[in-house]
């Protein structure tokens, strides 16, 4: 891949690092954003469930707007918005203001991973697309931990504030690069211009049979591991007596082993190919759920966060390239599409979760979602299988 194309994807992968950080940034701040605005953990999740609220709503409208005025243009604008609203959420008076910032910030946010992914899929040919996309996730798997780090760091020292002022200073600077460098990228990717209309554009893409087989496989996968993950800093917190801190800090290892799966991830996509990354990626989350629900010792916790990470993005890249392709003459809609079935699972998820949470405590939620992950993870490996001959 040429210079310049490799320049574009890091561009891109800065964006990415902010929407992630601020996608978990709240988690590991849930006690201590109850502590502080007198709610209950259940009402503290909320600034996770309106963030993803948000981000799932908007998709299906910047998708549309992306292929109608070109994907690089709407991610770069995405990025410069998400600086403010970041700021407004530093600068929230209470609970309700918070809670406001929160559910914009997810609007602003959501136009950047998924398209800056279907921009990938217009200038990379499918066959290496797979292992460039796990590149340009390096921002994101960076942003995730990095915010599960601050996030905790800030709950333990009263400082609830300054993890979204450190992302909206993060969002300015890699806003103004993709802006400047909006030229080469419409070099590298022409746009082909659609007619935008979200309705006409969704069901284009819903028409085709593997598309919904693809987004039915992403919003289970959010709602059986973003909401056990939400409560996971918390699971550590109260049955090891850790600091929000310290199992931030833990939980954010499973940044760690999505970076393992990226460093290796071309030998991996030739080795396992796609069934065998999705079949794998399923296994190895059902056990590091199950380690970290089930262990009475505290030191296996972070060896299993590596292993979920990994499995993640083993499985999540394969459906996230098929993404790319599953409606090429509309790859933004597509691409959208398949975010916002993430992102609203993630809030069914959470939601889930947190009446759980309430009423089994958190290791049932913890074992219950691997063992969902693995029945998706091995049904979707079959799917393929058959997709393939």
């Amino acid at each position: 891949m040429a210079a310049e194309p490799r320049r574009l994807i890091a561009l891109l992968s800065a964006g990415a690092f902010g929407s992630a950080a601020s996608m978990r940034v709240a988690d590991a701040q849930l006690p201590a954003l109850a502590t502080v605005f007198g709610v209950t953990l259940g009402g503290a999740a909320q600034v996770i469930t309106v963030f993803s609220v948000a981000y799932g709503v908007m998709q299906l409208v910047f998708g549309p707007l992306a292929d109608r005025f070109g994907k690089w243009r709407v991610v770069s604008l995405a990025v410069l918005a998400s600086s403010v609203t970041a700021a407004a959420c530093a600068l929230a008076p209470d609970y309700p203001a918070l809670l406001w910032a929160r559910f914009v910030a997810g609007a602003t946010c959501a136009a950047v991973i998924p398209m800056a992914m279907a921009w990938i899929g217009d200038a990379v040919p499918y066959e290496r697309r797979q292992a460039l996309l796990a590149r340009f996730l390096t921002g994101q798997i960076l942003g995730l931990a990095a915010g599960q780090w601050l996030g905790g760091l800030a709950a333990d020292y009263a400082l609830w504030r300054a993890p979204f002022a450190f992302l909206a200073l993060c969002f300015l600077g890699a806003g103004v690069l993709l802006w400047r460098s909006r030229a080469a990228a419409i070099e590298a990717a022409p746009p082909q211009p659609r007619s935008g209309h979200p309705v006409r554009e969704a069901a284009e893409v819903l028409r085709v049979r593997w598309s919904r087989i693809v987004l039915t496989a992403v919003f289970l996968e959010g709602v059986v591991l973003f909401g056990p993950l939400a409560f996971m800093a918390t699971h550590l917190h109260l049955v090891f007596g850790m600091s929000l801190a310290r199992a931030g800090a833990i939980v954010m290892l499973f940044a760690a082993g999505g970076l393992l799966f990226v460093m290796s991830s071309a030998v991996l996509v030739r080795r396992f190919g796609e069934t065998g990354l999705a079949r794998g990626g399923g296994a190895l989350m059902a056990v590091a759920l199950a380690v970290v629900a089930l262990s009475p010792a505290w030191w296996t916790a972070p060896f299993a966060c590596v292993v979920l990470g990994a499995g993640f993005y083993m499985l999540h890249t394969t459906l996230q390239t098929n993404a790319t392709q599953m409606a090429p003459q509309a790859r933004g809609a597509a691409v959208s599409l398949f975010a916002a079935g993430l992102f609203l699972g993630q809030t069914a998820g959470v939601f889930v979760a947190s009446v759980l949470v309430g009423s089994t405590g958190t290791w049932p939620v913890l074992a219950g979602g691997g063992i969902c992950l693995l029945a998706i993870g091995t049904l979707f490996a079959s799917l393929l299988r058959t997709r393939h001959a």
